[in-house]
């Protein structure tokens, strides 16, 4: 039942490729539209994590007073640039209405199953050989901290993981340094998660735009969806700058710009591009292990050919203005840490941002919205896109192939009331 069918995937980051990948392996005929020449944007710059341990959704308790009192100071992890938009300000009212303690721990679960699905498909696709080879680190991920109160904030993370399962373990000063014995880090201690792995992002999305295209699947890039035509609750074409394509199925993950082309289909998705910010140190940095450095809120991903220094969320709309302020304190932040490491000019010259698109309570959007008879939307899932991709590309393909589901996606639910 339901094989063969053709599909557009509207988004060609790591969930749109993801799930054209699973798509495709289903026997189904996939074209793939992307208005850029993916070459760039949040599937390229982000940390590369696999991270089962975030199992705090970024929606979470205080969140909003912090970006209140980070709104004045741009080179703040968490800014929200003050702005009378009324999608923004109606965004930052749901946001807060999840930002509650019952919510954040009914989605912990939730988190750590998708992130435990997503982990186990990476490791698959690495077997298949599909995308020839790749690393996937599975040294685990450090959070290191400076202070105590780092420390505590992190331990109860751990606490409510080992209810689910995930272990995290607290490391001296000493056993920290026998991990990471090539550079001196300025740091308390930390907590290392043995659960989380790590990847590289360019290398991955390369090879599977070359895997999709010599395995069929159509991939139309610097094409614009200008607009989708719809009769008797279906989608009957989809109209970019350059051409026209009819199908049987769409498949909505264009990311960030996600609700711009939602409008058109009288969908509302409330969400926002938050936007994060990457350096590449392509000298040797002695780095080996992945970290977070807590106080800064900024990842540290030592990956194929260079180290990766990535951090903040930045809500000011959709744009790709590289504000020099943030792109300095990610590089000062880590100077902080690893003691002697220069972040060179260079590397701050060309550092580079994506946008992340996301919802208000912090879970993709994954699903069929009401209304639409073959539409799927997957999109909204914040930090977590990278580790996601797999997963949602599966789920999707299950949606679109009628097979049953490898998890509940209701939490997921396009239609979900905030």
């Amino acid at each position: 039942m339901g094989k063969n069918k053709s599909v557009v995937v509207v988004g060609g980051g790591i969930i749109g490729l993801s799930t054209a990948y699973f798509l495709q392996k289903e026997g189904h005929q996939v074209t793939v539209l992307d208005k850029s020449d993916i070459s760039s944007g949040a599937s390229f710059v982000n940390a590369g994590y696999l991270t089962p341990s975030h199992i705090i959704s970024l929606a979470s308790p205080g969140m909003i007073t912090k970006g209140i009192k980070y709104m004045f100071n741009s080179s703040s992890p968490f800014y929200m640039k003050p702005r009378l938009n009324p999608e923004f300000m109606k965004w930052a009212w749901y946001f807060k209405k999840s930002s509650t303690r019952t919510k954040v721990d009914l989605a912990m679960p939730v988190i750590r199953d998708i992130n435990l699905l997503s982990r186990e498909l990476y490791e698959a696709i690495q077997s298949s050989g599909d995308l020839g080879t790749f690393k996937i680190g599975d040294k685990g991920l450090l959070m290191m901290f400076q202070t105590d109160e780092a420390r505590d904030h992190e331990m109860e993370v751990v606490e409510k993981a080992s209810t689910l399962g995930l272990d995290g373990k607290l490391l001296s000063k000493e056993e920290l340094t026998a991990l990471e014995p090539n550079i001196k880090v300025n740091a308390k201690g930390a907590i290392l998660w043995e659960c989380d792995r790590h990847t590289t992002p360019p290398l991955i999305m390369k090879n599977m735009v070359k895997h999709l295209k010599t395995s069929g699947v159509a991939i139309h890039k610097n094409e614009e969806v200008s607009d989708i035509a719809f009769s008797n609750g279906k989608i009957t074409e989809v109209k970019t700058n350059k051409a026209s394509y009819a199908a049987d199925e769409v498949v909505l993950a264009a990311g960030s710009w996600t609700s711009n082309i939602s409008k058109k289909l009288n969908l509302k998705l409330p969400l926002q591009a938050g936007k994060g910010y990457r350096i590449n140190v392509e000298e040797p940095t002695n780095i080996s292990m992945p970290a977070i450095l807590m106080e800064k809120k900024i990842a540290v991903t030592p990956m194929e050919g260079f180290t990766r220094f990535a951090g903040t969320m930045e809500f000011s709309g959709i744009n790709h203005t590289i504000r020099k302020e943030r792109v300095e304190a990610i590089a000062k932040g880590v100077e902080g840490y690893y003691e002697g490491l220069q972040v060179p000019e260079k590397a701050k010259t060309n550092a580079s941002c994506g946008l992340r698109p996301v919802s208000p309570d912090g879970l993709p959007y994954i699903g069929r919205p009401k209304g639409i008879k073959n539409l799927t939307v997957a999109t909204g899932h914040a930090m977590m896109g990278w580790s996601l991709g797999p997963a949602t590309g599966k789920l999707i393909t299950e949606l679109v192939s009628g097979q049953s589901l490898s998890m509940d996606i209701q939490p997921f639910d396009p239609d979900r009331k905030f």
